[in-house]
């Protein structure tokens, strides 16, 4: 069973999803959690389900780069085969996506192309839709590369943007929908189902049971 990391900066409601998923249905070990700061909820959801945990924040390191080499050797340290960003906000260096090339996905509150990028985060992707005047806003699963939010689209979930809405209403219906997404797509990774083409990725079937004679 492959062994996954996840990072996250704040309360890990996406965590939670991928945690009740594998415990509904095992397919991974969720070896890690990498929390960018103390005192956060994420943690808390660890602890919960016996999850250890390592804090890493870029204050408590001489620079970024410097921070990364050591949750590199942290999470080569335990064996880690992919990495599960779920409302992880700070920015990797390219250094450390190297050293997991194709092994790490992130979920992100928007369609992309749309909405992404720098600064696009939060409410301030659900704010960027309405001011838009998008019908249709959603979210992505998509590998991570060297570009911010700029990976392999893995999949989508479109979410219809009401004419009342608030970045807070709509933020609250696209995290209804991660939290079915996010699990789906860490699921499809660890158990093989997941083929890469440069940006072309595409959903494997599932191998079917011989039946027993």
């Amino acid at each position: 069973m492959k062994k996954i990391a996840v990072f996250a900066s704040g309360s890990g409601s996406d965590f939670q999803s991928v945690i009740d998923a594998n415990e509904r249905a095992p397919f991974c070990e969720i070896a890690l959690l990498v929390a960018s700061k103390p005192g956060i909820g994420a943690i808390e959801r660890a602890a919960k389900h016996g999850i250890p945990h390592i804090v890493r924040s870029k204050k408590d390191f001489a620079d970024s780069e410097t921070m990364y080499e050591d949750v590199v050797a942290q999470l080569n340290a335990r064996g880690i085969d992919y990495i599960v960003f779920a409302g992880w906000l700070s920015i990797v260096t390219e250094n450390f996506v190297r050293a997991f090339p194709d092994r790490i996905i992130n979920i992100h509150p928007s369609l992309i192309p749309s909405f992404c990028g720098k600064g696009y985060y939060g409410l301030n992707v659900h704010r960027a839709a309405i001011e838009y005047g998008v019908k249709l806003s959603g979210l992505t699963v998509h590998f991570v590369d060297e570009n911010c939010d700029g990976g392999a689209i893995i999949l989508q979930r479109a979410v219809e943007v009401l004419p009342d809405d608030t970045p807070e209403s709509l933020q609250a219906r696209i995290l209804a929908e991660e939290h079915r997404a996010l699990p789906e797509a860490v699921r499809l990774l660890c158990t093989g189902r997941i083929e890469k083409q440069g940006r072309i990725v595409r959903i494997l079937a599932e191998e079917k049971e011989e039946a027993v004679q």
